[in-house]
C-alpha cells in the first residue's frame, strides 16, 4: 500500500460517504467516525467484517479512553488511535490513520521498530519514562519526548497468538524543555554572583549557556562601548571569536545592519528581540547537538531595567528542532534579564571598588599632609624644649617668677608636641 492509500472515505453509488453499519459501535468520538467512514479494504487488516472480535473490543476500550492510546495491528503494525492521540502525529493526521508504522514514522522507525517488534514477538511489554524522538509532524524535524508503554494484544485467531500491540503514549514534551530550561536560569543566576566586572559576567553566562546547547547551540554576548556607538565582542560559546559571525566590533550606526553583521542596531533602536535568518549569507554557523545547524538567531537587548541605557546584547542560536513560540521567547527574555543582573552587580561591584580606591587614596594624601605639618612643627618645638629644660636645671639662678614662666612654657611646648604626635 503507498502512502494514502485506505484513507480515502468509502463512498455509495451517489458519491456520498458512507458507513459500514457492522462499525456503528464506533460512534460517539472523532477518530471513531473517521474509522468508520475509511475503505479498510484497501489496508493490509482488511475490511471491517474480517476484523477479529479481539480487534473490536480494543477498538471499544481505546475509542473511549481518555488517555493517548493507539494500536498497530497485524504484521504490518496498521494504526489507529483516539481522539486524545489525535494531537500527536500532528500534520501527519488523517494520512496517518490506517497507515502502517512504517510509513507514518518512517524517521523514527529505527527507535520505534524494535520497541513494537519486542512485545508483538512475544516479548515483554515496553516501557520507556522519557523516550526522545526527532519527528516530521510540524513542516520541520522536532525534538520530542514522551512517556510510552507498548504491549502485546492477544487474539486467538493470529498465527502466533498476538493481534497487535496497544500503545500508551503521553507526550511530555513542554515538561522536559520547560524543566531543561529552568536548570539554566538558575545556573546563570548562580553564577551572576561571581562576576567582578562586566566582562566577567559575560564569560561566565557564555560558560553556562554552553552547557546548554539543546536550547542555545550558541551564543555572542556584546558590551556596548561608552559612547554608544559600538558594541564589543566580551564572550562566545558554540562558535570561535572573530569569524565572519562573530566579529569583534560591530557598529551600532546604519552600517551596522549590513552584511553579514547581527541586526543589533535594529534590536536598540527598537528595544526588541531580533531574529535573523542564518540560511544566508552566514557560512560559519555552528552545527550544535542536532545533525543540521541551526536556521535562525535571536537578537535581545541587554538592559537591567528601563532607568539604565543599555549594556549589550545577546546573540542566541535557536534549537532547529523546537518552534520559537512564547514559550521560547519567555525563555530567552529571562535568559536575557539573568544576564543583565550579573552585568549591573558586576558594575554596582567595580564603582563601589573605584569608590573604595578614591577613598583610600585620599586617606593616603591626608596622611601624608599632617605628616608633613607634625614634622615641620615637631622639629621647632623640639630644639624650643632643650633650652627651656637646660633654663629650669640651673634653677637657683632664676628668680620666682621666671621660673614659672619658664615652666608654662615647658609645660604648653610638651602639650603642642603630644598633638603634633597624634597627627
Amino acid at each position: 500500500m503507498t502512502p494514502g492509500e485506505g484513507f480515502a472515505p468509502k463512498k455509495d453509488a451517489g458519491g456520498r460517504v458512507s458507513r459500514d453499519s457492522f462499525l456503528d459501535f464506533l460512534e460517539g468520538s472523532e477518530m471513531g467516525a473517521l474509522i468508520g467512514t475509511m475503505d479498510w479494504s484497501r489496508t493490509a487488516i482488511g475490511a471491517p467484517d474480517t476484523w477479529s472480535p479481539a480487534l473490536r473490543t480494543l477498538l471499544r476500550i481505546l475509542l473511549v479512553n481518555r488517555f493517548p492510546m493507539l494500536v498497530w495491528w497485524g504484521p504490518k503494525y496498521v494504526q489507529m488511535y483516539n481522539d486524545p492521540y489525535r494531537p500527536i502525529p500532528g500534520a501527519k493526521h488523517p494520512l496517518s490513520m490506517g497507515q502502517t508504522a512504517i510509513e507514518c514514522w518512517r524517521e523514527i522507525w529505527h527507535i520505534l521498530g524494535p520497541l513494537i517488534d519486542t512485545p508483538f514477538n512475544g516479548g515483554p511489554a515496553t516501557w520507556i519514562e522519557d523516550l526522545e524522538l526527532e519527528i516530521y509532524r510540524s513542516g520541520f524535524i522536532e525534538e520530542t519526548h514522551f512517556t510510552v508503554a507498548y504491549s502485546a494484544v492477544p487474539d486467538e485467531t493470529a498465527p502466533n497468538g498476538i493481534g497487535g500491540v496497544l500503545a500508551t503514549v503521553h507526550e511530555i514534551t513542554e515538561k522536559i524543555v520547560g524543566e531543561r530550561r529552568l536548570v539554566v536560569l538558575r545556573d546563570l543566576s548562580a553564577r551572576a554572583v561571581e562576576a567582578r566586572t562586566a566582562e566577567e559576567a559575560c564569560a561566565a553566562a557564555a560558560e553556562t549557556l554552553a552547557a546548554h546547547t539543546k536550547d542555545v547551540p550558541f551564543a555572542l554576548l556584546y558590551l556596548t562601548a561608552p559612547d554608544g556607538k559600538q558594541a564589543r565582542l566580551a564572550a562566545a560559546c558554540g562558535i570561535d571569536k572573530g569569524t565572519g559571525s562573530s566579529p569583534f566590533v560591530i557598529e551600532l550606526e546604519s552600517g551596522g545592519e549590513g552584511g553579514n553583521v547581527w541586526p543589533l542596531a535594529a534590536a536598540l533602536r527598537t528595544g526588541q528581540m531580533q531574529t535573523a535568518d542564518l540560511s544566508t549569507g552566514f557560512t560559519d554557523v555552528p552545527r550544535g547537538p542536532w545533525s543540521d545547524p541551526p536556521d535562525s538567531a535571536a537578537i535581545l537587548p541587554i538592559r537591567f531595567n528601563v532607568a539604565h541605557p543599555l549594556s549589550g546584547f545577546l546573540v542566541a542560536g535557536l534549537s532547529p528542532r523546537l518552534k520559537l513560540n512564547d514559550g521560547y521567547r519567555n525563555f530567552l527574555d529571562l535568559a536575557t534579564s539573568q544576564i543583565a543582573t550579573a552585568i549591573a552587580k558586576a558594575r554596582a561591584y567595580e564603582e563601589e571598588r573605584r569608590r573604595a580606591e578614591a577613598l583610600e587614596e585620599l586617606d593616603r594624601a591626608k596622611t601624608t599632609f599632617f605628616s608633613n605639618v607634625s614634622h615641620e612643627f615637631r622639629t621647632p618645638l623640639t630644639l624650643m624644649l632643650g633650652p627651656l629644660e637646660a633654663v629650669l636645671v640651673k634653677s637657683g639662678a632664676l628668680a620666682p617668677d621666671d621660673r614659672e614662666q619658664l615652666e608654662i612654657a615647658h609645660r604648653n611646648s610638651l602639650r603642642l608636641l603630644k598633638l603634633v604626635n597624634s597627627l
